[in-house]
């Protein structure tokens, strides 16, 4: 298994801005893709973006121009950056990465957009 910790939810106000931040504890080299989901009440589980080890990005319809999935392959870490940030955005959001036969999952981190 991967181990992955993710930091940096928070609340933020509508139209700013948020940094997330998924450590991992292999080299992301090893992991075929990494992404990042969301999970709000009353909504289903959403995959928000992917990257793959080769730096293929993926995004979901509702989040492209907004948000940014990115790696520092050197610190293992994986980021995703929110910008122009709605109260819809508010949710649980998760790192995943496939290794092995499944998705590996963080503990995830809140992210709240309310004025």
């Amino acid at each position: 298994q991967v181990r992955l910790v993710e930091s940096g939810g928070g609340l933020v106000q509508p139209g700013g801005s948020l940094r997330l931040s998924c450590a991992t504890s292999r080299s992301i080299f090893s992991i075929a893709a990494m992404g990042w989901y969301r999970q709000a009440p009353g909504k289903q589980r959403e995959l928000v973006a992917t990257i793959t080890s080769s730096g293929s990005t993926n995004y979901a319809d509702s989040v492209k121009g907004r948000l940014t999935i990115s790696r520092d392959n050197a610190e293992n870490t994986v980021y995703l950056q929110m910008n122009s940030l709605k109260p819809e955005d508010t949710a649980v959001y998760y790192c995943v990465a496939g290794w092995g036969s499944a998705w590996n999952w963080g503990q995830g981190t809140q992210v709240t957009v309310s004025s």
